[in-house]
């Protein structure tokens, strides 16, 4: 018997760029490893649906042992496609499937496939990324007034300040809440996206599956004689909720300290104004982020690396003497269990789904989100207690390796797809 599976993902996974002849995205690197090991498992035939860019319709490419579909995107102000997603139906018609599986809810495609499905009759389960509808309510991560008001002439233009991203997640929550309230299943990991979940749809059925991480990850490990002493990382910086003004905040605590501490950033240099061009492009955000590392002469301490492919992204952790992820709301973040696997001693936000991942005090340490004082002391505590880093990095590590292990995620997967699907024997 072969199940026939359609994933429906928000951006396109390399294969398929590489196949369009466009560069691959450097988001959703956890999808790449996952989709293969669920392609490889025996009796399942997988496609995955994706929008891009200057599509009017959709365009079959055929990769290796998966089939994608790039679909011309849905937009939050196209109510009548949503309901009736012509281009969508097509898709779903031709691959003919068992089961759609979706990817996240943020996007208007999730709630446009919900209802595709809900017309054709095909079962249909969402994983669960991040809740925008909840995420809206974290938004502002402790910000001042003027950094949550405040807008650049790009900012103005793209409506993408701090207040215009709470706007716009409040306007997808809306699509968010109605995809999950017409949905019978859900996949999830934590606490709290069961708990968030539940409180939307009362009747839905709740599926637990830890997720895949990117390959790369599961080839190293953390060794504390080859890493930077004293320097920190941190994964995002460009979405306020990533909360880098949190760490920026901690900073002079830690230097009070250890005074050859250094920050890493990955990702562009969001306060970067050096040319016409990057003044034209900084997000009021970015600008509050550079007045900030210039009120607390933070300008020695504070290394923004560039966007780093997944190969440079692991070096990157390798180096880095403790990993903070500083978050006003997550759920599992990958950066996290990234960080995890690869035994980088963790100091993590009690936000959201971390508790879940990270136990506090044996595994790594867990603070008060809004208290980047005790991030600092926590931070401090790693730098000085060797035994204690070298500890949290086994454990950490040995959780992770079970919670992101890809073959069993695989069969656990397929697993849920054959009880949504009343299927006892796989032959």
């Amino acid at each position: 018997m072969t199940l026939r599976i359609l994933w429906v993902v928000n951006v396109p996974l390399p294969e398929a760029s590489v196949l369009m002849n466009e560069k691959p995205s450097p988001f959703g690197g956890w999808l790449i490893h996952a989709s293969q090991m669920l392609a490889a498992q025996d009796g399942i035939r997988l496609s995955v649906a994706f929008p891009g860019n200057n599509m009017s319709g959709y365009q079959k490419i055929e990769g290796q042992n998966i089939n994608y579909y790039c679909f011309a995107p849905v937009k939050d102000s196209e109510k009548k496609r949503i309901e009736n997603d012509g281009i969508l139906t097509n898709i779903v018609r031709e691959v003919s499937p068992d089961l759609v599986h979706i990817y996240g809810t943020e996007m208007a495609h999730s709630l446009s496939m919900v209802n595709v499905c809900v017309h054709e009759n095909i079962k249909t389960i969402i994983s669960i990324q991040g809740l925008v509808s909840v995420i809206e309510r974290h938004v502002f991560a402790d910000l001042p007034l003027r950094a949550i008001f405040g807008a650049t002439l790009r900012n103005l233009l793209k409506r993408d300040n701090v207040i215009g991203l709470k706007r716009l997640y409040a306007k997808r929550g809306k699509n968010e809440i109605e995809a999950i309230r017409n949905t019978e299943e859900v996949i999830g990991r934590t606490t709290w996206d069961k708990a968030c979940v539940s409180q939307i749809n009362p009747n839905v059925r709740y599926h637990f599956c830890n997720e895949t991480l990117r390959e790369e990850f599961y080839k190293h490990q953390w060794d504390i004689n080859k890493c930077e002493e004293y320097s920190i990382f941190v994964s995002q910086s460009q979405n306020p909720i990533k909360g880098l003004h949190y760490v920026l905040e901690a900073m002079p605590l830690i230097l009070a300290k250890f005074p050859d501490a250094k920050l890493y950033v990955a990702g562009k240099d969001i306060t970067k104004q050096d040319t016409l061009t990057d003044k034209l492009i900084i997000t009021y955000y970015g600008r509050y982020i550079n007045q900030l590392i210039r009120k607390l002469k933070l300008e020695d301490q504070v290394v923004f690396t560039g966007l780093l492919s997944e190969e440079k992204m692991c070096e990157r952790y390798l180096k880095s003497n403790v990993f903070v992820s500083a978050s006003s709301i997550e759920n599992s973040p990958n950066s996290l269990g990234e960080a995890m696997i690869l035994g980088v001693p963790c100091v993590a936000s009690h936000v959201g789904g971390v508790p879940d991942m990270l136990k506090h005090g044996e595994e790594g340490f867990v603070y008060q989100a809004d208290a980047p004082y005790m991030m600092a002391y926590y931070v401090c505590e790693l730098f000085e207690h060797r035994e204690l880093a070298l500890s949290f990095s086994r454990k950490a590590r040995q959780r992770a390796l079970r919670t992101h292990d890809p073959d069993g995620n695989a069969r656990q997967l397929v697993d849920i797809y054959k009880r949504m699907l009343d299927i006892e024997n796989w032959d």
